[in-house]
């Protein structure tokens, strides 16, 4: 057959036309069978991070990861049943992997920080705790960073990288805690009536533990005074009010027994203040001249 003065293979056309449909048809397929295997693949990897006790936050970022793997295989798949080189698509993705890391190469730091985070949970939301100078509440905790409430309402937000490579105190990951609380005292003090009065409170306030008891120890002999410590288990929704409300009763009951809680106090010695003394008493008793 000739068309404009070319001769047109029609059974040619025919059977290539027929052949790319098909492989159209069978991309289309691979394409919509791909993408359901793919989100099957992530809800059953999703349950399976789930009852392995694994974050949710976690869980859902990773199960959103898995999917797009799964879907750029599924594309390349069915690029390639059409006939489409996906070697260079390959290479364009991997060298974008890799520039897109080096500029983000801080944020995956602490991505992969928040990913040990939320595995190994050194403190989970609503813990009390000190990571290096910061002290708080942890409100949020994030695959970036970690927020933390103070007791005075500041948000201090942490990077997870930080987080990783400092000590962590968790203040709330025990369920009970220790009260220890330092009076100094006068020298001239009764050392047994001051520890019998804060034993005595001690044991008295409902929110100290009687096992292990309260006890109390001669810790330094300062400067200007001699120290004693109280140590007493409560419970950690307690121990501040305890602490407070003991060191209120301590004072009141020290000042009842006469026990002086002293200041720091310095004395200051001058070399020659005798001789100064002397020579100053003479000069007022010699006698006036006459003129």
């Amino acid at each position: 057959m000739e068309f404009l003065g070319f001769t047109v293979d029609v059974a040619a056309l025919t059977s290539n036309a027929v052949s790319l449909a098909i492989k159209i048809a069978l991309a289309i397929l691979i394409f919509v069978v791909g993408r359901w295997l793919a989100k099957k693949a992530v809800t059953f990897s999703h349950g399976i991070m789930l009852r392995s006790h694994l974050d949710d936050t976690v869980a859902n970022f990773l199960g959103r990861m898995l999917y797009g793997v799964l879907l750029v295989v599924v594309v390349l798949a069915a690029l390639s049943k059409v006939g489409v080189q996906t070697t260079s698509v390959v290479a364009i993705l991997g060298g974008a992997a890799v520039a897109i890391g080096l500029s983000l190469k801080d944020q995956l730091s602490n991505f992969a920080a928040g990913i040990m985070i939320v595995t190994f949970r050194p403190f989970v939301r609503g813990d009390y705790v000190q990571i290096s100078s910061y002290t708080g509440t942890v409100t949020e905790i994030t695959l970036i960073n970690t927020h933390l409430t103070t007791i005075n309402n500041h948000d201090i937000i942490i990077p997870n990288s930080d987080i990783t490579t400092s000590a962590v105190t968790n203040y709330t990951a025990l369920p009970n805690r220790r009260v220890d609380i330092t009076v100094g005292i006068g020298y001239d003090a009764d050392i047994k009536t001051a520890k019998n009065v804060m034993l005595s409170l001690a044991k008295n306030n409902p929110m100290a533990f009687t096992d292990p008891e309260p006890i109390v120890r001669v810790t330094n002999l300062g400067d200007n005074s001699v120290d004693l410590t109280l140590n007493v288990w409560t419970t950690n929704d307690d121990w501040w009010t305890m602490q407070c409300d003991l060191l209120e009763q301590f004072k009141h009951a020290l000042d009842d027994e006469k026990i002086e809680i002293p200041f720091p106090q310095r004395s200051v010695h001058v070399k020659g203040l005798d001789q100064m003394i002397n020579q100053m008493g003479q000069s007022q008793k010699l006698p006036m001249d006459k003129d």
